[in-house]
């Protein structure tokens, strides 16, 4: 006789309902979900993936809240007749040739290949683990309806922002509540929330950051942590991004030990017209530069994995203006990425969020 749960489910894995009548339609036993959610990637660098990829992002009215009318003929008639082609250079020189994709996509997968390994160890097939992308593939609908298919009756959706943002985590979390309203038997789902200040994510960082400098021949004259910008609005509108990216950079100077003008706060990726968030990276290097300053590391906590804005624009452009400005040398150090010490953050915020439900 098979072993009933709780649930009313029989295990392990009988497809059955409980006392069911023979012709029930078969029900997959009941699992717990967890979804890694990242920003995004376009399927290919060729201009009509890139300006699929770009008018997503783009349309996002939380990334860009302007009204409808206003911002579409300008985005679908200017923006995406030129930027499809820029972009695309850029992806291309940092492009997986070998799978075919984006670092993202690559360094995403295997993130969600360690915390699933990590997840099987301590509670064997009841965990699902999987990945999705707010914007392309594999779309936050398509992993959600896979995961009831397979009976997640319960999923946590994990945003990979470290700091919390309108305009990345709850965009993300968005998606998966729209996901949800084309369900009929609709899972029970959780959120994770801003995980900036974790102390294994400090912890993890600051390693990073002690590897870099033990390979080097002189210690750096600054560590700049660069976080992806946003309009300085948004902050009065009450947004607590500026202030996560603040506190991260501060518990990460603590932990590391290094003196208040060491560590220098800065804020990459502008788009449009308005002010954002500042000192912007670009310029900051360089008035580091000026102010004699000439070796510099550069960081990017936001990012919890390599991409065009961390691999192409810190390491060529921002590097660039660095030493176009008189700098000497500029040490970029990578993102956690698929580390053993970022898996163990990771895994901890999700038994956190698994409580109750495990």
């Amino acid at each position: 006789m098979p072993k009933i749960a709780a649930d009313g489910l029989d295990l392990p894995g009988e497809g059955r309902l409980a006392h069911a009548a023979p012709d029930h339609p078969p029900v997959p036993p009941a699992r717990v979900g967890v979804i890694l959610a990242n920003l995004g990637t376009p399927d290919a660098t060729d201009y009509w993936s890139m300006r699929r990829y770009l008018n997503e992002f783009l349309s996002d009215q939380r990334v860009i809240d302007y009204p409808r009318w206003k911002w579409q003929p300008i985005l679908q008639l200017m923006v995406l007749s030129k930027r499809p082609f820029s972009s695309g250079a850029a992806y291309r020189g940092i492009w997986n040739t070998e799978r075919n994709e984006s670092p993202l996509l690559t360094i995403t997968r295997e993130q969600t290949a360690a915390v699933a390994e990590r997840l099987a160890a301590a509670h064997g097939g009841r965990v699902v683990v999987d990945f999705a992308m707010r914007y392309g593939n594999p779309s936050t609908r398509s992993v959600v309806e896979r995961m009831a298919a397979a009976g997640c009756e319960r999923i946590v959706f994990f945003p990979l922002y470290p700091q919390y943002a309108a305009a990345t985590t709850a965009t993300a979390c968005d998606a998966a509540f729209r996901a949800l309203m084309g369900l009929r038997w609709q899972p029970s789902l959780r959120t994770v929330p801003a995980y900036h200040a974790e102390p294994l994510y400090i912890e993890a960082l600051a390693r990073s950051v002690e590897r870099a400098y033990a390979g080097l021949e002189r210690r750096p004259d600054a560590l700049v942590t660069s976080y992806h910008g946003l309009p300085e609005r948004y902050l009065a509108e009450g947004d607590p991004y500026h202030c996560h990216c603040r506190k991260t950079s501060r518990l990460l100077r603590e932990r590391l030990g290094f003196g208040e003008d060491e560590v220098v706060v800065a804020f990459q990726s502008r788009f449009g017209p308005e002010e954002w968030l500042k000192p912007y990276t670009v310029e900051e290097v360089a008035r580091l530069a000026q102010a004699g300053r000439r070796h510099i590391a550069v960081m990017a906590p936001a990012f919890s994995a390599d991409c065009v804005e961390t691999l192409e624009e810190i390491n060529e452009e921002i590097r660039e203006a660095f030493l176009h400005a008189g700098g000497e040398s500029f040490t970029y150090i990578p993102c956690l990425n698929a580390e053993p010490a970022h898996v163990d953050a990771l895994v901890a915020v999700l038994e956190r969020e698994l409580a109750g439900w495990i």
